[in-house]
């Protein structure tokens, strides 16, 4: 059976998932303990970052690479279109995705979660020892916010700008790159997560997110679109957790 190993809130490991589910492939997830966890990942697959795919003796690192092994593990149905120029624009928005995106999102839900004791103790691994964890719940959050690049005014207006137009720009089909799903809906999917957390979260985050973002008003069409696709592609769970 593969083997997803990943952190549980991680976007991209998300991204991963979704393309699991929508390609119906039966997965074990192997959660990985930030820190002394990736030591292990680092043995697999020579590097410390997840997801990371285990198919019998074969690993693949970075959720780009992965999704297309898995593209060619099981062909249909196909997240890469064959037609060269909805190809071209799945790849574009993917990758925007999954570097500009995923950088706003990151630093949003991390001033978020700076200026929330709850949100960061919902973060936490489970596995996290108790007095760490009421450690870092307690922390100020004026503290925390010197720790990472947030984000910005600036940051924040254009991400907002960008996902008001992706909003809006939404087909009556409902996918972002011709009339069927593709791994553009599932890259630009799995980073909203981070600005409002789907309920496949569990019940400690689901429905949180980003103030001023996961209910901005002209967002909403969006993170519906992006629950509703989650759901239809969880509807047959093949994972088992590990």
């Amino acid at each position: 059976m593969l083997e997803l190993h990943q952190f549980r809130h991680s976007a991209f490991c998300l991204k991963v998932r979704m393309t699991l589910h929508a390609k119906d492939l039966s997965f074990r997830e192997v959660e990985v303990t930030p820190g002394l966890g990736q030591l292990s990942v680092f043995r697999m697959s020579g590097q410390r970052q997840v997801p990371v795919l285990v198919d019998g003796d074969q690993v693949f690192a970075d959720s780009s690479a992965i999704c297309r092994y898995l593209e060619t593990l099981r062909p249909e149905p196909a997240l890469l279109p064959s037609d060269p120029l909805q190809r071209a624009q799945v790849e574009l928005i993917e990758d925007w995705a999954d570097t500009t995106l995923a950088a706003s999102t990151r630093a949003a839900l991390l001033q978020a979660a700076a200026d929330d004791g709850q949100l960061r103790l919902a973060l936490l691994p489970d596995d996290l020892p108790a007095p760490l964890r009421q450690v870092m719940s307690g922390v100020p959050g004026g503290w925390l916010s010197t720790l990472g690049d947030l984000l910005g005014q600036e940051q924040r207006a254009s991400m907002l700008s960008s996902l008001t137009a992706l909003a809006e720009g939404l087909d009556q089909n409902g996918y972002l790159v011709g009339n069927k799903l593709t791994l553009a809906d599932l890259a630009v999917a799995a980073q909203l997560s981070l600005l409002r957390f789907p309920s496949s979260s569990g019940d400690a985050l689901a429905g949180r997110g980003v103030p001023g973002l996961s209910d901005h008003p002209r967002l909403q069409s969006l993170f519906h679109w992006r629950d509703q696709l989650e759901a239809q592609l969880n509807q047959r769970d093949p994972a088992a957790t590990e």
